[in-house]
């Protein structure tokens, strides 16, 4: 990334930290103040305590629960804009559709409390509709904050749960705000941002709609190499300065692997890391999982391995443990750097606990025969020891 973009992505980031607190600090305020004044016979005494104890409790619960509200606005308003259902998570647990029927599975994604996402209606002249799905969870959180602080003058003769009610508009206000109003948080564009932004970009609408396509067949049961070429085209460097763009050529990357086309994926891989991009975190770090796990069954260099797994990858694996691309790499990583026989038994448990629960059993099935490939090429490094007396 330039020096420029860096400054300016840190800017954007900056200023997303402290409008993000000083969202959540005025929420916290305002709660307070309320608290105060409907308890302050007891405010000041040890039970106050309690009621700060409680209040931190409530937030807790509100911020779930708006953000149950937040995705079940991107799934509404979709639904309305032409949509079809796709997943709907919250936290760890998500209902996906596959093979037509609605299934219950587990996944994890750090730094993410949900996410819906959802089918596309065709694009028409280049264009398809993104403002409704885009805004809709903050409208929803606009809409349930109303209503709440209409439960909150209705339950005002009882005050605990009065202050219930306030505490979960602020949330529902601090949500829609955060997310509605247009900002970046370095390189990732919030809901209001891609909103405004995604009418103006015709590639970065077309990299949406190609994410959802990709997402909708995978559910299908069709792996990306069955996919349609013109989704996996390479966009140019320029354009992949948006997040949305990037993302494409990340797919581009995906799709080589499962085609175990190693050599290319790999060259792509070593290009969209270099260049000045707006490539999402989680992207960046999951390519460098395919890059050591292709460098683990090729050259196995020691020491290009060791310079992959910097400190913010190995930080990275550790909040991702539960994903199957991160599982798969430390499995072969175990069995062929560490050459620990035991320990990878155990890593590839915990792979075919996890792959029962996945959401997508397509990637399950690419996992698996990466893995397998690298099985076999530990048992031709066995035999070419044994035969060399080693």
């Amino acid at each position: 990334m330039s020096k420029k973009r860096k400054i300016k992505a840190l800017l954007w980031k900056l200023f997303y930290m402290i409008f993000n607190g000083a969202v959540g600090i005025g929420a916290g305020v305002c709660a307070i103040i309320y608290l105060r004044s409907t308890f302050a016979d007891i405010f000041d005494s040890s039970t106050g305590l309690l009621l700060i104890i409680g209040l931190f409790l409530v937030i807790y619960v509100a911020s779930y629960l708006q953000v149950i509200i937040h995705e079940s606005g991107h799934l509404v308003f979709g639904l309305m804009s032409g949509y079809r259902f796709g997943s709907f998570r919250i936290a760890s647990f998500i209902w996906v559709k596959d093979q037509g029927k609605i299934k219950f599975k587990r996944m994890k994604i750090a730094g993410t409390g949900g996410q819906c996402l959802m089918s596309p209606p065709e694009m028409v002249d280049g264009k398809f509709p993104v403002v409704l799905y885009n805004f809709g969870g903050a409208l929803m959180n606009l809409i349930f904050a109303a209503l709440f602080i209409g439960l909150f003058f209705a339950f005002k003769s009882i005050p605990i749960l009065s202050a219930a009610m306030f505490i979960c508009a602020l949330m529902g206000i601090a949500l829609a705000l955060t997310n509605g109003i247009p900002m970046r948080n370095g390189t990732i564009d919030n809901d209001g941002y891609n909103a405004c932004a995604l009418s103006r970009n015709p590639a970065a609408m077309r990299a949406l709609w190609v994410q959802l396509k990709v997402n909708e067949s995978i559910s299908k049961g069709i792996r990306l190499k069955d996919m349609p070429d013109e989704w996996f085209e390479v966009p140019s460097d320029e354009a992949m300065q948006n997040s949305m763009v990037t993302a494409q050529g990340v797919f581009a990357c995906n799709r080589l692997m499962d085609e175990e086309r190693f050599a290319e994926a790999d060259e792509l891989m070593d290009h969209l890391l270099s260049i000045d991009s707006g490539m999402a975190g989680l992207h960046r770090y999951l390519l460098i999982c395919d890059r050591i796990y292709i460098e683990l069954t090729g050259e196995n260099r020691r020491e290009v391995i060791d310079a992959m797994l910097s400190k913010e990858q190995k930080k990275f694996m550790k909040q991702m443990s539960g994903f199957l691309t991160v599982i798969r790499t430390e499995y072969v990583y175990a069995l062929l750097y560490e050459r620990d026989i035991d320990k990878a038994a155990k890593i590839k448990e915990q792979f075919e606990k996890r792959a029962k629960s996945y959401p997508y059993q397509v990637d399950v099935i690419t996992e698996r025969e990466l893995i397998e490939r690298a099985e076999k090429i530990a048992d031709e490094v066995c035999e070419l020891q044994v035969e060399a007396g080693e």
